[in-house]
């Protein structure tokens, strides 16, 4: 199998970027905030939303699966408070998971938490709770910086956090490292915002001990894991100077990156720097970059060519297209088992 563990619902149908619209503009009359149940969406609608965009592209990929969880960028938890993003939370990750139902064996659910600036993570453990034990979530977004690119919460091996990875632990789920729009000037949201923030919630985990507390705890860092692989001599410079063990004992068991790298040296350089056991296939289509290289005559996201091109063994290639996922997605996992897959 190839299963893609980073995927987004960037096409859905247009009735719920309306409803995110009055949902927004009630924030200066409460009384005009719409209900979860005044969105109206049929199954018909969803299946027109992916068919020819998704697994359109799944099928001409060969991409078997896709953990699918709602617009990163979309998510915006700056936006409002936190019955805002509570109520939007929930709206999205019923999508997912309705996708999810009607392709079941090419979607699995992933969730996004209700964060909110300033509020104390413990309030997304009843969401975290509801998607996967009631929408079957295998995981979850996981923000550090819900305020949109001013960077104003605390890293994340803050103890302030511990809730969030408590419940993590105790299903079993990972969570990947995903920030949202960016309402900074000064850093665009997929060509600087994204990228900073897996560079720095790594160097977050670096400087920590996180996993001394959590050893079972799972992150993905998306993205080919921003200026990490690039500047690997650097992080394991740090880890020295601040007394942290080489980087392989101290995060590696934990911390896993994906093949979201649009071009051939940059995935080279992911697979000749990143233990092949950390490396999880994924394209994050349809996202941020969605042209055809003129360079390659392919779309910069069809990550495949690149993973297949890179000259792992027959055994590294399968482990990260595969395998990998199932270790670090347990519920994936065992999803796929009861399909008999």
């Amino acid at each position: 199998m190839i299963i893609d563990c980073h995927g987004h619902y960037t096409t859905a149908p247009p009735a719920v970027a309306a409803w995110r619209d009055r949902q927004i503009a009630a924030l200066a009359d409460s009384a005009l905030t719409p209900s979860r149940a005044e969105l109206r969406v049929g199954d018909d609608a969803l299946r027109e939303s992916v068919e020819p965009n998704q697994l359109r592209l799944m099928d001409e990929r060969g991409i078997d699966l896709t953990v699918f969880s709602p617009r990163a960028s979309f998510m915006a938890h700056h936006v409002g408070d936190f019955a805002t993003s509570a109520a939007w939370a929930a709206l999205c990750n019923d999508l997912c998971h309705r996708v999810s139902r009607l392709y079941p064996e090419r979607f699995a659910p992933a969730a996004m938490l209700p964060q909110s600036p300033g509020v104390d993570p413990a309030t997304c453990v009843p969401e975290l709770t509801r998607a996967v034990e009631e929408l079957g979530a295998v995981a979850v977004n996981l923000n550090p910086d819900p305020s949109g690119g001013h960077w104003s919460a605390p890293p994340l091996t803050d103890r302030s956090w511990y809730p969030v990875y408590e419940k993590l632990v105790e299903y079993d789920v990972p969570a990947m490292i995903h920030v949202s729009t960016s309402v900074n000037p000064a850093f665009h949201t997929t060509g600087a915002h994204y990228l900073n923030a897996d560079t720095t919630a790594f160097m977050q985990l670096v400087q920590g001990d996180l996993f001394a507390d959590f050893p079972t705890l799972r992150l993905v860092v998306p993205h080919g894991g921003g200026a990490v692989p690039y500047h690997w001599g650097r992080f394991r410079g740090l880890a020295m100077a601040l007394g942290r063990p080489p980087l392989e004992e101290h995060v590696l068991g934990n911390v896993y990156f994906d093949t979201c790298v649009y071009h051939q040296p940059g995935a080279d350089l992911l697979f000749d720097v990143v233990p092949t056991r950390n490396v999880l296939f994924a394209s994050e289509m349809i996202g941020a970059v969605r042209d055809i290289d003129p360079c390659s005559g392919h779309h910069f996201d069809d990550t495949r060519r690149y993973v297949e091109s890179a000259g792992l063994s027959a055994a590294d290639l399968a482990a990260v297209q595969e395998h990998n996922a199932r270790a670090v997605y347990p519920r994936l996992d065992a999803l796929l088992r009861s399909q008999n897959r």
